[in-house]
């Protein structure tokens, strides 16, 4: 349902009109210097919600706003919205070098890193200010000009309020949060389309972590950019998300140029984007990427925030993040909904799923900001994820084995038969064996197919593998790769051999 505010010429709907006045009421009854954070997920609308509340701050109170930004992008968007409301405003970039104007707006928009030089040079001074609003409040870098806006109401905007930072927690800079529709809410008032998410396997033990708390670039890079994980995510896209157009996130970007190369030798419409495209070739590939039906864009983190494309059909987490946050702005890009599209697929090389838990679960955000540093410790850990993964064969592939009656084989239960009997534990491996074997020979007209066949039981073959040296206490990387491939080996041999003893 959408309500017309009749002041302005945009349309808000009913539960931003609704946290529009929960915000009101608290600002009404608390003093003119209290800083209040507000919550609402990605693709909620927090920029219709913000400016309006600047609109009407500025016709009640009769005092100046400013919108602090942390991109140019952003700034140059919010100036944009800001005006759609009505609100003249003067966007503070680094082209300003003094406020000789100001009498002229009662809105400024200004990037953090610009404001707090200009204000560091006392080169410009913004009087009569009543509230300052942070645009993505939960990146730290907002904190150092909290000291020039102590007489002021301070609003945080934040789809996320988890600091950035685990060691600068936003509850000591904001003193009540004021929570908007959930995300499973909005999907189902169809504000938001709706995520069929699908994981795949993949073993973290070489990430390293940085001093941010997140995963290094070159860690990251060291692991996608390999062979094996850039076939991994070129057949994850053919299984899953062939000829849809897709946003695709790497942590580096020199896995970003592995991903782009990867993907057009084999034939698709790829393009590359990271910070250093400038801003004609940034526009030019975005023009590209939004008129392109099957377009597979891939960047590294700079189409988190204010980038809007509600075409996307696909995302594919193509890296692994500790940041909720990042996690969150990473699906969101695809959440918009459009009269044509009320789902869209998300694609997690990265165990984000696992680690977080689904975009649209239930979440306490309040929890989560009173107490951050409870939360972080509890965030289950990659070795745990990965202990607990289980495979489960994509629909797809079951087809191709619908002639056999059992495709499981419980690796734990067999280690511990075998264990129990006394026996030696790579007996469990051939049992596994025996069982691809006959699978694919059930399944198969002569020893090609079956051999076709065993091939694309690859994923399998490894989380049996895993499971196995989990079992034996034995989880090296190079053991378990070395014992895939001799599996795989052994696999295409014992097939060729049962061949032969049926013939």
């Amino acid at each position: 349902m959408k309500l017309q505010n009749t002041t302005t010429e945009k349309t808000l709907y009913d539960y931003q009109l609704e946290d529009l006045n929960t915000i009101f009421t608290y600002l009404n009854e608390s003093p003119d210097d209290v800083n209040v954070l507000y919550q609402l997920p990605t693709g909620g609308g927090k920029t219709v919600v913000f400016s309006e509340i600047a609109r009407r701050f500025i016709n009640e109170r009769k005092k100046k706003v400013v919108v602090l930004t942390h991109r140019i992008e952003l700034g140059a968007q919010t100036s944009k919205m800001l005006k759609g409301f009505g609100v003249k405003n003067k966007v503070i970039n680094s082209s300003v070098k003094e406020l000789i104007d100001q009498d002229d707006y009662m809105c400024f928009v200004a990037m953090v890193e610009t404001l707090n030089n200009r204000l560091q040079e006392e080169k410009v001074e913004i009087n009569n200010i009543g509230l300052v609003i942070i645009d993505e409040a939960h990146y730290n870098s907002f904190r150092k000009l909290f000291k020039y806006f102590k007489k002021a109401i301070i609003l945080g905007v934040t789809a996320t309020p988890l600091s950035s930072n685990i060691k600068l927690p936003m509850k000591d800079n904001y003193k009540k949060l004021i929570i908007g529709e959930s995300i499973q809410s909005l999907i189902q008032k169809k504000f938001l389309a709706k995520a069929d998410v699908y994981n795949r396997d993949v073993s973290l033990k070489t990430l390293k972590l940085g001093v941010g708390g997140d995963y290094t670039v070159k860690s990251s890079d060291e692991l996608y950019g390999n062979y094996s994980m850039l076939s991994k995510l070129v057949s994850t896209y053919e299984d899953i998300a062939l000829g849809t157009k897709t946003l695709i996130f790497n942590n580096g970007i020199n896995t970003s140029r592995y991903v782009y190369e990867t993907f057009k030798k084999a034939g698709y419409n790829i393009r590359h984007l990271d910070n250093k495209n400038n801003a004609s070739e940034r526009k030019e590939i975005l023009k590209w990427f939004s008129e392109t039906p099957d377009a597979i864009l891939t960047s590294v983190s700079i189409l988190t925030t204010g980038f809007d494309e509600p075409t996307v059909e696909t995302i594919i987490l193509n890296r692994a993040t500790k940041s909720l946050t990042l996690y969150f702005q990473m699906i969101g890009r695809g959440s918009r909904i459009l009269p044509n599209k009320d789902t869209f697929k998300v694609i997690d090389m990265g165990n984000n799923v696992a680690r977080f838990g689904l975009w649209d679960a239930p979440i306490d955000w309040k929890e989560i900001f009173h107490f951050p540093d409870f939360y972080l410790e509890n965030i289950k850990s990659d070795d745990d994820i990965e202990r607990d993964f289980v495979y489960e064969m994509p629909d797809d592939l079951k087809a191709k084995f619908s002639k056999s009656t059992d495709l499981e084989f419980d690796v734990k239960k067999e280690y511990k038969k075998v264990f129990a009997q006394g026996l030696k534990s790579k007996i469990v491996l051939e049992r596994s064996l025996d069982q691809h074997a006959k699978i694919c020979m059930e399944n198969s007209k002569d020893v090609y197919e079956a051999r076709i066949l065993a091939k694309q039981l690859k994923e399998d073959i490894e989380y049996r593998v895993r499971l196995y040296s989990y079992c034996i206490m034995n989880n090296t990387k190079n053991y378990k790769e070395w014992l895939a491939e001799d599996y795989e080996r052994k696999l295409r041999l014992k097939i060729s051999q049962k061949f032969s003893e049926k013939l």
